[in-house]
């Protein structure tokens, strides 16, 4: 079958999503271009691809990066850009068919919403844009008629087990599964002395160490369960956290009839990367076909709020709605680096959330630069917290 290839940006190329997602255009070059790529830190990683792929341009996000690229790119004819405002125009550029929106935490969030707004086939991987600016986002993505598309394992799970529009019709819930992380069995007592290269030690799949640390605290399930409100327009009361140690299934839909879908697979990336990407059509991902004669058992329980109150926060924030999403996600990021930086307890970041969540009031949402700045004063407010701890 001959495809027109698409032109593709991957924001946060250098991080695992971004990987991924080049691992996978790498499988199928006759499908794919690669546009441009952005990276944060790894400026060797980042020149590694911009070698292989040969994008027409690369972000990255100061001068001090721009001239460590450079050096590593002698001879290179890729226009390397710097700053928030270059992901902005890579993301809404006439040229990009898909943009990959996999810049973790709030710093993804103004390029999301350039591909929405420019109608871009939009592969969503950064879940704090939607945590933050649910409303903006999907009015955006309705009005230019964008393709939205969820990349994480649980979303695009949702997505590929509820009805082919997309409605709700005959939905009764949806079921967001859980791994429970490393520490869902640890007696309580221990989780004060959680280490970071403990909370990063997830048991069934690769991430960064920021997810990782959400994975270990159950926050990323409570943005996950933010995330699916907006995406599939319902309230919290309509989605069941089931905590599913063997990832193996990675979401269901509990219809009215007592029918529940449930889509399942390996726990790898490459495969709702590769569904996004492919849509509405399928393709090989690279990742291992799941050995049903190796699964001995399939495991479901509730997740346990009182060791993981992070839970709570999320369907609170969610539930009051408004900025207090933004100011959660806020005070989680400053909190789990601090986590990382050994400066708080891992019992430290739901307390350090839940003050900030207390002490900023509730707002409606506005604009983009609102919540920036209510983004900023979670953070403020989150240090002044994280410095009495230390």
């Amino acid at each position: 079958m001959m495809f027109k290839p698409q032109t593709v940006a991957v924001l946060g190329a250098t991080g695992s999503i971004g990987q991924n997602t080049l691992n996978v255009i790498a499988q199928h070059p006759e499908r794919f271009t690669v546009f441009a790529l952005s990276g944060h830190s790894n400026m060797v990683q980042l020149a590694a691809d911009i070698i292989r792929f040969k994008p027409r341009c690369a972000v990255v996000p100061d001068a001090a990066r721009y001239r460590q690229l450079l050096e590593l790119l002698p001879d290179q004819k890729c226009s390397v850009l710097i700053g928030e405002q270059a992901l902005v125009e890579i993301a809404s550029a006439p040229e990009v068919d898909t943009v990959m929106a996999a810049i973790v935490g709030a710093a993804g969030l103004k390029s999301s919403l350039a591909a929405a707004h420019a109608g871009k086939k939009l592969l969503l991987a950064n879940k704090e844009s939607m945590v933050v600016a649910g409303a903006l986002l999907m009015d955006a993505v309705a009005t230019s008629q964008a393709v939205l598309l969820p990349i994480d394992s649980e979303h695009n799970a949702i997505f590929q087990c509820l009805p082919a529009d997309q409605s709700q019709i005959g939905v009764e819930s949806i079921l967001l599964t859980a791994s429970g992380g490393p520490f869902r069995n640890t007696p309580m007592a221990q989780m004060f002395d959680v280490t970071p290269e403990q909370a990063i030690a997830h048991p069934t799949w690769s991430m960064g160490r920021k997810i990782s640390v959400d994975s270990a605290s159950l926050m990323n399930k409570g943005l996950e369960l933010i995330e699916a409100c907006w995406l599939f327009n319902v309230s919290p009361e309509k989605i069941e956290v089931v905590v599913h140690p063997q990832s193996v299934i990675h979401s269901m839909v509990r219809y009215v009839d007592g029918s529940v879908l449930a889509q399942m697979g390996s726990p790898d990336m490459r495969t709702p990367i590769s569904y996004g990407l492919a849509y509405p059509d399928r393709m090989t991902s690279g990742s291992e076909p799941l050995a049903f004669s190796q699964l001995l058992q399939l495991n479901f329980d509730r997740p346990d709020r009182a060791r993981f109150p992070c839970l709570r926060l999320a369907e609170e924030a969610m539930a009051e709605g408004g900025t207090v999403p933004a100011v959660l996600n806020a005070a989680n990021e400053m909190s789990v680096a601090a986590f990382l930086n050994l400066e708080i307890g891992f019992m430290d970041i739901p307390r350090i959330n839940e003050q900030v969540m207390t002490r900023l009031g509730r707002g409606a949402v506005e604009s983009i630069d609102q919540l920036l700045e209510v983004d900023r004063a979670a953070r403020a407010q989150a240090a002044v917290q994280i410095q009495a701890l230390r």
